[in-house]
């Protein structure tokens, strides 16, 4: 016998309706999600191929720099203390230096930036020194590259200093007296940057050298100095108070004509 079928309620429809249209949605989220990963698949891909592209270009530029690069240091050292007052000039590395790392680097001649072939994996920078009465080397370097792991490191020059004129252990010994008064606190030497290899990956006084100084140093360089600016405005000033006082001389004497 032929029983009625169950009447499905209204409820029941829309509910499996909205269940339907979720899944729907869902699905169609999905595939939206796949096609975007495609798309930024393709872009990566571009992104690398741009990469390559770029280091070529680099790399080509960067063997035609080199005979410029030549010629301006050689230009470069016959200009008395060139190297040190672009570093003394330039803010973030004056902040490193101490009177006496100064001292030092009025025996430094020259300064070299070379860049390895492949750019990406490294480079180091050269310091040629003078005959100087505070360590032995004629040439420091700093060095950086990445290891077999593709990790940053650094290695540098071992300073020979001369007897009593280890600048890094004076700094030590003097960030360790009591009696050191904050306010005029010295900054570590210069030349401890030699010695640390903590984060090659972020050594900002080499990437400041390499990056804001080699490329053009001579605008640092050539930073006015604030002692001669003062003495130009005092002068001004002076100048000034000249004129001032020939002014009323000249005022007196037409009073006294009249007179």
């Amino acid at each position: 016998m032929w029983a009625p079928s169950a009447k499905v309620s209204k409820k029941e429809l829309n509910t499996n309706h909205e269940g339907a249209s979720k899944t729907s949605e869902k699905e169609q989220q999905e595939a939206i999600e796949h096609i975007i990963d495609e798309v930024q698949n393709e872009i990566d891909r571009l992104n690398e191929q741009a990469s390559e592209e770029i280091l070529k270009i680099e790399q080509k530029y960067n063997k035609l720099r080199q005979p410029f690069l030549k010629k301006r240091s050689e230009l470069v050292t016959r200009i008395p203390n060139f190297w040190v007052t672009t570093f003394v000039n330039h803010p973030q590395v004056s902040a490193l230096l101490g009177e006496e790392d100064e001292e030092v680097l009025y025996y430094l001649a020259r300064v070299e930036v070379t860049e390895f072939e492949d750019i990406k994996s490294g480079y180091r920078i050269d310091f040629y020194f003078d005959e100087n009465p505070y360590f032995k080397n004629k040439v420091l370097f700093k060095e950086f590259y990445l290891n077999e792991s593709g990790d940053p490191c650094s290695k540098s020059s071992e300073i020979k200093w001369k007897s009593g004129k280890d600048l890094t252990k004076r700094s030590s010994q003097m960030q360790n007296k009591a009696s050191r008064k904050r306010q005029h606190e010295e900054p570590e030497s210069f030349f401890t940057w030699f010695t640390d290899h903590s984060d090659a990956g972020a050594d900002e006084l080499g990437e400041i050298i390499k990056d804001d100084i080699w490329p053009n140093p001579l605008p640092y360089y050539l930073v006015p100095d604030m002692d001669e600016e003062e003495g130009d405005d005092d002068e001004g000033l002076e100048d000034t108070d000249e004129e001032g006082d020939e002014d009323e001389d000249d005022d007196e004497g037409e009073e006294g004509e009249d007179d």
